[in-house]
């Protein structure tokens, strides 16, 4: 049973650009070979770590977002913990929080809101009494200045 997961990990500093997408597409083959799949990857940049790791302050940040039974996942964070360029990793399983949003968004559409009741109470109001008559205004009356009664 497939299960989405959000892998983020932090590669060394000074590794090289080509290097760096050689790594992620190591790790994607990873995952599709195994039979899961890789939705969405990016490379966040470069960051500075809240403390030092591994003696690095800084680190090029990359995040997955993968779909994959728990032994495959479980394979690509063994490949991450022994690869020597990540410096560190997490995965979270991400299928039980979307699920509980779908739900609470179902719920929130299901429900009418409150504004909504009002503006068709306003509306049904406003069609009961269209047939009102509007009074003719009249022309406000001239204002005699003082030039004109001189």
């Amino acid at each position: 049973m497939n299960r989405t997961y959000e892998v983020m990990y932090i590669v060394r500093p000074d590794l090289e650009e080509a290097d760096l997408d050689k790594l992620i597409e190591g790790f994607q083959a990873v995952v599709t070979n195994g039979g899961g799949e890789v939705s969405q990857t990016e490379k966040l940049g470069r960051r500075r770590l809240a403390y030092i790791v591994r003696k690095f302050q800084d680190g090029q940040y990359v995040l997955m977002h993968v779909s994959a039974d728990g032994p495959l996942v479980a394979e690509l964070e063994r490949r991450l913990r022994v690869t020597e360029q990540v410096i560190k990793f997490i995965t979270v399983r991400t299928d039980e929080e979307n699920k509980r949003l779908a739900k609470i968004k179902a719920h929130r559409d299901s429900r009418v809101k409150v504004s909504d009741q009002q503006a068709a109470a306003a509306a049904a109001a406003a069609a009961a009494e269209a047939p009102v008559a509007v009074a003719a205004v009249e022309a406000p009356a001239p204002v005699e200045t003082e030039a004109a009664a001189v």
